[in-house]
């Protein structure tokens, strides 16, 4: 049964408060197994037997159901965590931050050159995927990139991990 990694988007900011056993406790309920949650910016690991695509919309229906709003919902499995953390295109360097942000699908030819004409002196991006690297030369809270840039951009939901994030999601085991 492989581990997955729910990223849930916007928990805790907003003055959408969601405490993490509280959000374990709905995951358990529901019938995931091993489920542990990752600091309060809504990561809840867990294993299932059910493909990754259904799971997502089933645990926005299950949040929307328990909460009472919409939480968009990134699933990626704990190897496909470890091979973001690997692929990052961005040195680790002093004064500057990586994030990744994750979307459902991938991004196409049309989104790419969209998003690598926002390339700054500040902000560099890289794209894998459905997965966009973003790197940071100050600090992320004083650039015009975010991820409502990003989602206005696209046209549809995202979420974003510093790469710390990503790494210690990557190496937690059950």
């Amino acid at each position: 049964m492989p581990r997955l990694v729910a990223l849930l988007r916007a928990i805790n900011v907003g003055g959408r408060t969601v405490k993490m056993d509280a959000l374990k406790k709905i995951f358990e309920a529901d019938g995931f197994k091993n489920v542990a949650t990752f600091i309060a910016s809504g990561n809840v690991l867990f294993d299932s037997k059910a493909k990754p695509e259904g799971l997502e919309r089933r645990i926005e229906a299950l949040l929307q159901k328990e909460l009472g709003y919409r939480v968009d919902t990134f699933i990626r499995s704990v190897p496909e965590l470890a091979e973001v953390a690997k692929t990052n295109p961005f040195p680790d360097t002093e004064g500057g931050t990586t994030h990744v942000g994750f979307t459902a699908e991938p991004f196409d030819k049309a989104a790419v050159e969209k998003v690598m004409a926002l390339k700054t002196d500040i902000d560099s991006f890289h794209i894998e995927g459905s997965d966009l690297y973003w790197h940071c030369s100050i600090r992320s809270s004083d650039s015009k990139f975010s991820n409502a840039v990003l989602e206005k951009l696209l046209k549809r939901p995202a979420t974003f991990r510093n790469i710390k994030t990503v790494r210690q999601l990557a190496a937690i085991q059950p």
